[in-house]
């Protein structure tokens, strides 16, 4: 078992864990942590807990301390740099003509990188542009491509529902999101209607899923000779949410909509 903290760097970030060492670490903390990528600001969103070795990366990267005032300065300094360096990209992406849309810049806690966020079709050869940013802003480079639901995550929204996107209030990691889930859920499969802004499938399609997997685990399929309270008859679909079982009576011709309960496969 290993001590650590979850700390996030962004709102609804994937949560990363650290070892706080002997730090007074606590819940909404902002600490400076050591990664990858070099020192990083983040808020701490899991207390101390402990957590078997398969849920942690090792080697487990350290707390180096807990943040203070001045380092807040520097991270909103960061920010406000971020802002330029934006339009300044903008300007020079235009320049070589690229076919590419930047969506956001990020400076580094220590500030030894600026990180690029673009979204592109296909490949892009931005050596050029690299070098000329490079000379701007004395420092290391990263262009990064990413997809489209990681740009909405980015810049927010409102979804269809009319809240502000899941992705961007608290979702942390994308799962796999597939039409076999608004199938299982009996939802219109017009692409319009099940969408969100990235032009995926919606997130949320996944939120009930194994609810609804579970439930017509327990009804009839489709195309089963069931028997009722109204006589035998087929199964023709099933309402997953309410369920409900639509079937199609032999004796009459009729066609009900009937409570699962009242419902049952024969043998």
């Amino acid at each position: 078992m290993y001590s650590v903290v979850g700390v996030r760097f962004k709102k609804a970030g994937k949560v990363f864990y650290f070892d706080p060492i002997d730090l007074p670490v606590e819940k909404d903390h902002n600490v400076i942590v050591d990664t990858a990528r070099g020192l990083e600001y983040g808020k701490v969103v899991i207390g101390k807990r402990e957590v078997p070795e398969n849920d942690v990366v090792l080697p487990l990267k350290k707390v180096i301390r807990i943040a203070n005032d001045h380092d807040a300065v520097l991270v909103e300094g960061n920010r406000t740099a971020a802002v330029d360096a934006f339009g300044i990209c903008q300007n020079k992406i235009r320049e070589h003509g690229l076919r590419m849309k930047l969506v956001d810049v990020e400076y580094t806690f220590d500030r030894n990188k600026v990180i690029f966020y673009f979204t592109a079709e296909g490949r892009v050869d931005f050596r050029e542009l690299v070098k000329d940013l490079a000379s701007i802003f004395r420092t290391r480079i990263e262009l990064r491509q990413i997809g489209v639901r990681d740009e909405a995550k980015l810049l927010g929204g409102i979804g269809p529902c009319g809240r502000i996107l899941c992705c961007s209030t608290f979702l942390g990691d994308f799962e796999p999101v597939s039409i076999k889930m608004a199938k299982d859920q009996n939802l219109s499969l017009n692409p319009t209607k099940i969408s969100g802004l990235c032009g995926r499938l919606m997130c949320c399609l996944k939120y009930e899923h194994d609810n609804y997997e579970s439930v017509k685990d327990e009804l009839p399929r489709v195309g089963k000779l069931v028997l009722t309270s109204h006589g035998a008859g087929k199964v023709l679909s099933l309402n997953t949410g309410e369920r409900l079982v639509k079937v199609h009576l032999f004796e009459t011709g009729k066609v009900v909509e009937l409570p699962s309960d009242d419902v049952a496969e024969q043998e």
